[in-house]
C-alpha cells in the first residue's frame, strides 16, 4: 500500500485536500516571509526539494498528510503548483472506509482550533480554508527554540499544542507571544510533559 511515488508533473495547489482542521498563522506567516525573501532563481529549487507528501485518495484527489503550513503560505503568496509524492495509495478504498483507514495509519488529525475532535466531513476540503490554531504556532516555534526534539510521532506538534491549551491561556499567546513563548519552555522542562514526543527532559542544575 504504501509507495513513495514522487510526481514530476505539478498539482494545483488548490485541488490539494487537508488531513487536519487548523494551521498556526503564524507559521504560515512566517514561511510566506521565508519565500518572499528567498531569491527568485531558487525558487523551483526549493520547490523541488519540498515536495508535498500525500495519500492518493478516492476519485483521485490528494490528500496532504504533511506540510500543511507550506501548502497554505505557497498559495497565499501566489504559487499555482507544487510537486507531491505519493507515499501511499488508498485510491481503490470505498469512500466510506477512506477516513477510518486514514485515521487508523496516524494520517489525520480531526481536531479544532479548541483541541476538540470533529468528524471527518469537518475536515476543510482545501488548504485555503484551514482555520488558525495559535497553539499550534506556538508548539511550532517552542520545538525550534529547543523546548523538544523533532520527532516521526504523527501530528507531534499537535499534541504539544494540546498540552500548552491547558496551561497557557489563548489571550496570552495573542497579547505576548515571546511572553508565551518563555512560559511554554519552563513547562517543556517539566515532568509533566514527559509523556509528549520529542520531550528533552527537565534541566538539571549542577551545583
Amino acid at each position: 500500500m504504501t509507495v513513495r511515488e514522487p510526481r514530476v508533473t505539478p498539482v494545483a495547489l488548490a485541488d490539494l485536500r487537508p488531513t487536519q482542521m487548523t494551521v498556526g498563522f503564524r507559521e504560515v506567516a512566517e514561511k510566506r516571509r521565508s519565500w518572499r525573501e528567498r531569491p527568485d532563481d531558487k525558487g523551483a529549487a526549493f520547490l523541488g526539494k519540498h515536495m508535498i507528501p500525500v495519500i492518493a485518495g478516492p476519485k483521485g484527489r490528494h490528500f496532504v498528510t504533511d506540510h500543511h503550513h507550506l501548502a497554505r503560505a505557497l498559495l497565499e503568496e501566489g504559487i499555482k503548483n507544487v510537486l507531491i509524492n505519493v507515499v501511499a495509495d488508498l485510491s481503490k478504498v470505498d469512500r466510506e472506509s477512506f477516513w477510518v483507514v486514514m485515521d487508523c495509519r496516524g494520517w489525520c488529525h480531526p481536531y479544532d482550533s479548541d483541541g476538540i475532535r470533529r468528524t471527518f466531513a469537518d475536515i476543510p476540503q482545501a488548504v485555503s480554508d484551514l482555520q488558525d490554531d495559535p497553539f499550534r504556532s506556538l508548539a511550532g516555534e517552542l520545538r525550534r527554540t529547543g523546548g523538544f526534539a523533532k520527532d516521526t510521532t504523527p501530528f507531534s506538534e499537535f499534541i504539544w499544542a494540546d498540552f500548552l491549551r491547558r496551561k497557557i491561556k489563548r489571550t496570552a499567546i495573542e497579547k505576548d507571544f515571546n511572553g508565551a513563548l518563555a512560559s511554554a519552555l519552563t513547562l517543556a522542562k517539566t515532568k509533566d510533559a514527559g509523556y509528549l514526543p520529542g520531550w528533552c527532559g527537565p534541566v538539571v542544575r549542577v551545583r
